[in-house]
């Protein structure tokens, strides 16, 4: 399967052109010049002449990733596994750490499973093994219940895994050379119906023969498909973590605090570090907040005054560099009703996909489901028939049909649990962020077990393995 794999697609890419052109009225003297001066200096005077982006490098790629984030390197190391190599462009200089850490559960330990490297983060994060969720508005006692049950798929896991040692694990994983640094993806175009033309902010022009867009909320690719900007709910975050110098003496346990329009969490990652977030719908006078840590630490210390003192000291010691804030932003689930997930030989995933709010924890989880799912469909597809060759038009529409299929398979499998995921988060964190009477009532009375429960059941999922039919 493998070989058949690696035979449909080529396993290098190629430098098509890395060509000057030399349109100038000073030629005649450039000529002259030629045979006086040192061919390095002629160089110079050409690039001088027709400017830089005049230079123009031209490369071929069978497929292409961009963005290096959970979804992008879930997806290329699924490809890896399955023979097929892919390039993944990422704008930044290194491996971008947006947010510290991130909720994984039981079916995001199945895809992580699925691409070789769940036995390794186990061993570097702690096992969650209750959840208890408090009302700080109510004298209601504490909803409490075990996230180790038995459900369909298994049973329940949960922990809170460094985003950093998340990235770099998958990295460890990938062939030497797969992502390319510095390479900002500032456009997208038709060359032919079977290629597309990726404009990198260099000059640089990348052919590619399948485009992947797994480039986060403010996707390039997912304009190219018809998706607007995401939406701000209303809401923000504000996320930390405090290390420890020894152990923090905290229980396995994810600990939430809901009422008066604020919704806050707490989960030990490891011995040693304790990772915390807080929601709220700012005002226009929170806008002092941006970019100070400072300010927003005082501010999460006054709105969480009646937590308990541990849980505030967690606060009070986290340092500056170590808190962050952003908006909460999301595509509203009609728009994924409605919109292509994938139009030829392209398509999304993840936060380009399905931004949502981390209410459920489900973000993160939901672009390692896509990576799994999306690496099956297009090795399916390129083993759908026995002609390796594309070297001519019939060969080059057979080749891209069968991509078009594949991701038409990845969206239908990935709709209608992208809009689950999307609608159940946000009316979690409207109802847990609520400050109306009769919502707190009816959250803490009624459905704060309800909402607990909810948590588990979304995460009941089973994305599949790697293996493919043919």
């Amino acid at each position: 399967m493998v070989g058949e794999a690696k035979s449909r697609l080529s396993s290098s890419s190629k430098l098509q052109t890395n060509q000057l052109y030399p349109v100038t009225s000073n030629y005649r003297l450039l000529s002259f010049l030629a045979l006086f001066v040192d061919q390095s200096m002629l160089l110079s005077l050409c690039l001088e002449e027709v400017g830089a982006k005049r230079y123009i490098m031209e490369e071929v790629e069978d497929i292409v990733i961009v963005g290096a984030g959970i979804a992008g390197l879930t997806t290329s190391l699924g490809l890896h596994r399955l023979g097929i190599r892919s390039l993944v462009l990422e704008s930044s200089e290194t491996l971008r750490i947006t947010g510290f850490a991130l909720t994984t559960w039981s079916n995001a330990w199945r895809a992580l499973d699925a691409v070789g490297i769940g036995h390794s983060l186990r061993q570097q994060h702690q096992l969650i093994e209750r959840i208890v969720i408090t009302s700080t508005v109510s004298e209601e006692p504490p909803s409490e219940r075990s996230l180790k049950s038995k459900g369909k798929h298994g049973e329940g896991e949960i922990r809170c895994v460094r985003r950093k040692v998340l990235l770099e694990e998958l990295e460890r994983e990938l062939p030497s050379g797969t992502i390319r640094y510095s390479s900002k993806v500032v456009s997208t175009e038709d060359e032919t119906r079977h290629l597309k033309l990726v404009h990198l902010a260099d000059g640089t022009i990348i052919k590619t023969k399948v485009l992947i867009g797994c480039d986060g909320v403010n996707s390039v690719v997912s304009k190219c498909l018809g998706f607007k900007p995401p939406s701000f709910t209303g809401r923000s975050a504000i996320r930390g973590y405090k290390e420890f110098k020894g152990s923090h003496g905290f229980e396995p346990k994810y600990m939430q605090f809901v009422g008066k329009g604020t919704r806050s969490g707490f989960f030990p990652c490891d011995d040693q570090i304790v990772y915390w977030f807080f929601t709220w719908s700012p005002t226009s006078q929170d806008k002092e907040l941006e970019d100070n840590p400072a300010k927003m630490k005082q501010f999460v210390l006054s709105k969480c005054h009646n937590l308990p003192d541990r849980i505030k000291v967690v606060i009070e010691n986290t340092l500056l560099d170590s808190i962050s804030s952003s908006p909460l932003r999301y595509r509203p689930p009609w728009e994924l009703l409605w919109g292509n997930i994938s139009k030829g030989n392209v398509c999304v995933a993840g936060d380009a996909l399905h931004p949502m709010t981390p209410d459920l924890g489900q973000g993160g989880c939901a672009a390692l489901e896509d990576g799994i799912v999306l690496a099956r469909c297009i090795a399916a597809a390129l083993m759908k028939t026995g002609n390796d060759d594309d070297d001519n038009d019939e060969d080059r529409e057979v080749m891209f049909e069968r991509i078009e299929m594949g991701l038409k398979k990845f969206g239908k499998e990935r709709r209608w649990r992208s809009i689950d995921l999307i609608s159940t988060a946000y009316m979690i964190g409207y109802i847990q962020q609520s400050e109306g009477k009769i919502m707190n009532f009816l959250r803490d009375k009624i459905l704060s077990s309800y909402l607990a429960g909810l948590l588990m059941k979304k995460s009941d999922f089973d994305c599949g393995k790697l293996t493919t039919i043919s």
